[in-house]
């Protein structure tokens, strides 16, 4: 069963959410050449502490860092380090989940470094438009799985890859509940919506056209693309309404 959220939690989540959108503010002007993705971790890490919530990544099924942060062919689960430095031309998606007064609030954003190529800006550009066609497809009454559809349809017309093998998920006290949110058709996804369900919308698009990725032996973690291809991911945590939707991770 998808869990159906009452008015009073849907307002924590809003707060919740709110805060993790606040975190992405704060560190878009910081994200410059030269800065390394351990100083983004601990730059993110201070706020959401300074702010009474707590990093929701931290320690979540071992998982080190605070926030993730995967750069060029890395499509999710980037482990941050210190060693890291982003040069120009680079692109880096930051993950933030906060978990505030018992729920959470995650929500994503891929951004270029320095001067990027204008190839590069087009992919950054048509994942987040990406993922507002799917967002668009939420409503009471509807399926979930014209969520994927909407994403599907819209990243086939540039010839990109739309990873299949890590995708959306409900929300709320926990951080992944069910229902798993596919960003591409799918049968399985022929869940009826109705007011109070949320979950995240975060497609992952991967350049080279290719779909697979792989996931790091060496941590257990980060995923990349299987051609090496740059990947990009915008996320946010939706609330099913009486008539639409309503996006919880917005300032």
């Amino acid at each position: 069963m998808v869990a159906v959220k009452s008015n009073q939690e849907l307002i924590k989540m809003r707060a919740a959410g709110r805060l993790a959108a606040r975190v992405l503010d704060f560190i878009e002007p910081r994200i410059k050449p030269g800065i390394s993705t351990g100083k983004i971790d601990e730059l993110c890490h201070d706020f959401i502490i300074k702010q009474g919530a707590t990093p929701a990544p931290l320690n979540y099924k071992g998982f080190p860092k605070s926030v993730c942060t995967s750069v060029n062919d890395t499509v999710c689960h980037g482990i941050p380090s210190y060693e890291q430095v982003l040069d120009s031309g680079d692109i880096v998606n930051v993950d933030i989940t906060v978990i505030w007064e018992g729920y959470h609030g995650d929500t994503s954003k891929t951004f270029g470094v320095g001067r990027i190529s204008e190839e590069t800006g087009l992919l950054i550009s048509r994942t987040e438009e990406a993922m507002y066609e799917g967002i668009k497809a939420i409503k009471p009454g509807s399926y979930l799985y014209k969520v994927g559809l909407a994403i599907e349809k819209f990243v086939e017309t540039f010839g990109y890859g739309v990873v299949q093998d890590y995708g959306g998920h409900g929300i709320g006290r926990k951080f992944h509940e069910y229902p798993d949110v596919f960003h591409f058709y799918t049968p399985e996804n022929k869940i009826k919506l109705e007011k109070g369900m949320t979950f995240t919308v975060e497609p992952m698009i991967n350049q080279g056209g290719s779909p697979e990725v792989i996931t790091s032996p060496e941590d257990g973690w980060t995923v990349k693309t299987k051609d090496k291809s740059l990947s990009a991911q915008f996320e946010h945590t939706v609330a099913v309404t009486n008539s639409g939707y309503k996006i919880l991770t917005l300032l």
